[in-house]
């Protein structure tokens, strides 16, 4: 029969859990990290640049809303990609490590947010180069599927 949890038999129950808790906080400073993410109107702001963007984009190559009726969900998925794009590069790019944060000297917001601006800019301006990249393959499937239709 399995053991029942007040039962301090081995190394189960809160014992166990105390002592395992000590085991992972001794190893805090090289495994936990804090990561930067950006949530709510930030994301929402970003968003609708990228939406803007790929609209934009496309008008300059003649793709507009009147002739595509599905062009829309894609306008909004690709711009929710992007998105995507940019805020895990900036989560994965801004891990900090516990002893880091513990040992920040001077004004860290400061520094951080000119880290984030940098980074944040980066992204943006890759996801940007990306998709204008590819907008040919774009122009191509919208004319395959007027031709099919």
């Amino acid at each position: 029969m399995a053991n029942v949890w007040n039962e301090p038999r081995g190394e189960e129950g809160p014992s166990a859990a105390a002592t395992l808790a000590t085991q992972l906080l001794e190893r805090a400073d090289r495994d936990v990290t804090f990561m930067v993410h950006l949530v709510g109107e930030s994301r929402d702001l970003l968003t609708r640049h990228f939406v803007g963007f790929i609209e934009t984009e496309l008008a300059r190559r003649g793709i507009n809303y009147g002739a595509h009726p599905l062009l829309r969900p894609f306008i909004e998925m690709h711009a929710r990609e992007l998105t995507d794009f940019v805020l895990q590069g900036i989560g994965l790019r801004h891990q900090f490590g516990l002893q880091a944060l513990e040992t920040m000297a001077g004004d860290p917001a400061r520094l951080l947010r000119v880290d984030l601006w940098d980074s944040l800019q980066s992204h943006i301006s890759d996801g940007q180069q990306h998709f204008v990249s590819d907008v040919g393959g774009l122009q191509r499937i919208l004319v395959q599927i007027e031709a099919d239709a």
